[in-house]
């Protein structure tokens, strides 16, 4: 018995009384009665096989490349080829004007600075 409040007094002052806060507003909140008018939640709506805003993806083959071309609203915004041997890159139409420009990798480079505050 005696090794446990020894245990307690090395507890910094602080963390004991968050232990005493948490278990009082445990108790608090489980006193709460249920109000009797409560009523079951409406089924959600029936969901689409995809909306019309989801980008369509279609994928050809070929004997050297595979190309998959992907629109939205029926307009071809971007193409990626992966060929048989290389890295796979990109044609994208970045302006909406149909012209595609190649990019090696769809990441734009932008590194925002990251700083550690504090290790754990």
């Amino acid at each position: 018995m005696a090794t446990s409040s020894m245990r307690l007094s090395f507890l910094p002052a602080h963390l004991l009384a968050l232990m005493l806060l948490c278990g009082i507003s445990v108790c608090a909140f489980a006193a709460k009665p249920v109000p009797d008018n409560l009523e079951p939640l409406p089924a959600p709506p029936a969901m689409d096989e995809a909306p019309d805003d989801a980008p369509a993806v279609t994928i050809t083959k070929q004997t050297e490349q595979i190309v998959e071309e992907y629109r939205v609203g029926g307009r071809l915004y971007m193409i990626k080829i992966t060929p048989k041997s290389g890295a796979p890159y990109y044609l994208v139409d970045d302006q909406g004007d149909g012209k595609f420009s190649r990019q090696e990798s769809l990441d734009s480079g932008f590194r925002p600075p990251r700083w550690i505050i504090r290790r754990f």
